[in-house]
């Protein structure tokens, strides 16, 4: 019998990716510290301007931050030591989590490993726990939401992006009597286009809806103190789960939920995700304290960050570079060809020293291949022009 080899497969796989110019390159870059937004890049041996981050106040690279880290490392150790249920429960785990619950207005949080477990994990398991129920979801959610969705085998009822009629004509098609769970976004990745909050929380109430909303792109930036866009509209408390991430507007790494004891509690006793992870490092738990806090106080900070975004938007449009214009920080260019998308990418690098990754399929449909472009408050207006320059070059 003829030896099967199984790396067939996986060249085979790759190889397609390569022909449909979908294959994933990684820059290797080391970001200094001192001089964001700039990097170092190992390829080409320049610096370079990053105009992709998510660490949207360059609160990763801030000093109070870092110190606090440190301290907090040389206090705790580098681990957690194990998972929660067995020693990885720390005394800054919790202070965080308190911090989160009282961030967000509600009597608990839960931290997780991730933004994406979190969403994976807490969406699959309330599945387990509230017998047949259907779950309402945005088509421009999150892959980690859909995968949550996948793995929870409820029903599922996929409504139009943002559209508040669809939402609703799909909401009277169940009985008001039906466990129903309605999970959204306040801002998404891809377009930075805002979810209209209040009318979807109040058909939620109006028809009996269990409500969950990621505010990964949000937290940190909206709202009086930064805890999102469900505070800036003066409707957290109205909102059964809010979920979050430490990775982007924080600068740091995990993710959580927040919500009323009894939910919290439960999710933190059934959630696979949870129970079987290795805790975060603590160090990493006062690091996002510190953040948050620092955040809070520094309005300063956030509204700098607004005003590049806008003053971006300006420019661009005075350029006549088309883009889709969301009421959001995030700045999409949609090219809508995978080859172009990359050239384009790969030519700011090489010629313009700016970094851009482009984003294909299947983080987008195909037909929508852009190029990302996040801003923060450390971009001067010298920077945004050059890269004006380099994009009506190319575009």
């Amino acid at each position: 019998m003829q030896k099967i080899n199984y790396n067939d497969y996986f060249y085979k796989a790759v190889e397609e990716l390569k022909e449909n110019n979908r294959y994933r390159e990684f820059i290797e870059i080391a970001r200094d510290s001192n001089n964001f937004p700039y990097a170092y890049n190992y390829k080409t041996k320049k610096n370079i301007i990053i105009w992709c981050s998510n660490d949207y106040l360059a609160m990763g690279q801030n000093k109070e931050v870092i110190k606090e880290n440190i301290l907090a490392t040389e206090k705790y150790g580098v681990g957690a030591g194990g998972t929660r249920n067995i020693s990885g429960n720390s005394f800054p785990l919790v202070s965080l989590e308190k911090k989160l619950a009282h961030h967000h207005n509600k009597d608990s949080a839960l931290v997780f490993s991730s933004g994406y477990v979190a969403n994976r994990t807490t969406i699959s398991t309330i599945s387990k726990i509230i017998d047949d129920i259907i779950i309402f979801s945005d088509a421009g959610n999150h892959a980690s939401i859909i995968e949550g969705i996948q793995n929870s085998k409820a029903r599922k009822i996929i409504f139009k992006h943002n559209d508040i009629i669809d939402l609703e004509s799909k909401l009277k098609s169940v009985p008001k009597a039906q466990n129903k769970m309605l999970v959204f976004e306040s801002i998404y990745s891809m377009s930075g286009n805002i979810a209209p909050i209040k009318e979807i929380i109040n058909l939620a109430k109006k028809y009996n809806c269990f409500t969950y909303i990621d505010e990964v792109h949000a937290v940190g930036l909206y709202g009086d103190k930064g805890a999102g866009i469900a505070e800036q509209e003066n409707i957290d408390a109205d909102i059964d789960i809010i979920q979050g991430t430490f990775a982007k507007a924080y600068g740091l790494i995990g993710g959580y939920i927040s919500g009323n004891k009894y939910l919290i509690d439960a999710i933190r006793s059934y959630a696979p995700g949870f129970i079987f992870t290795t805790a975060s490092q603590p160090a990493n738990a006062m690091s996002v304290i510190k953040s948050i806090e620092i955040i809070e106080k520094n309005k300063n900070l956030r509204e700098k960050f607004h005003q590049n975004v806008n003053l971006l938007k300006n420019k661009l449009n005075k350029a006549n570079i088309k883009f889709h214009n969301s009421e959001g920080h995030i700045i999409a260019i949609i090219i809508g060809c995978s080859k172009k998308t990359k050239y384009i990418s790969d030519k700011l690098l090489e010629e313009h020293n700016i970094y851009i990754q482009p984003i294909n399929y299947p983080t987008v449909k195909k037909g929508e291949e852009k190029l990302r472009i996040t801003i923060t408050p450390m971009h001067t207006e010298k920077m945004i022009d050059d890269l004006i320059l380099g994009l009506k070059k190319l575009i």
